[in-house]
């Protein structure tokens, strides 16, 4: 399903819900997303990876939540009250990620979607789908499933 939704977008457009994280823009297909929640107590599990924040109880469902700035090797990380957590289905399965905030849903056609560009051997990209530009923006669009891929959450 995942990948279909990514083809979907190459080919005729869509939806995303774009979020910022260190003052760029990101996207997931708004069919991937379930919900946004504001940030809330996480749980932390033992001996898991920095990123790994934690669980949280979201409706008497445990959910996995890990933070994407810390995910993608940002460095700087300062909480803000503008974070909040997406909520993604992926494989019949809820996961968060943290963001540092919100931006909102936008329309887009195939003419905006360009798929990830090389960036050399030295730059992994493997995170990205593609890249949108509308206007003077740019939005990189998420592969979210090899987002969680890596946090063995999805095996």
């Amino acid at each position: 399903m995942v990948i279909e939704n990514q083809k979907l977008l190459q080919q005729s457009g869509g939806k995303l819900l774009t979020f910022f994280l260190d003052n760029c823009e990101y996207g997931i297909q708004i069919l991937e997303a379930r919900e946004v929640v504001e940030l809330m107590r996480i749980d932390p599990i033992p001996r898991a990876p920095a990123f790994m924040k934690g669980v949280i109880n979201l409706r008497g469902r445990i959910t996995p939540v890990i933070d994407l700035k810390m995910k993608f090797g940002f460095t700087k990380i300062v909480r803000q009250q503008e974070n909040c957590i997406i909520i993604v289905e992926l494989f019949q399965m809820s996961a968060g990620m943290i963001v540092d905030k919100l931006a909102g849903v936008i329309g887009i056609t195939k003419e905006d979607y360009e798929p990830s560009p090389k960036l050399g051997n030295n730059v992994n990209s493997q995170f990205i789908d593609g890249i949108i530009k509308i206007n003077q923006r740019i939005i990189f669009v998420l592969a979210v499933s090899k987002v969680f891929e890596n946090c063995e959450l999805i095996s």
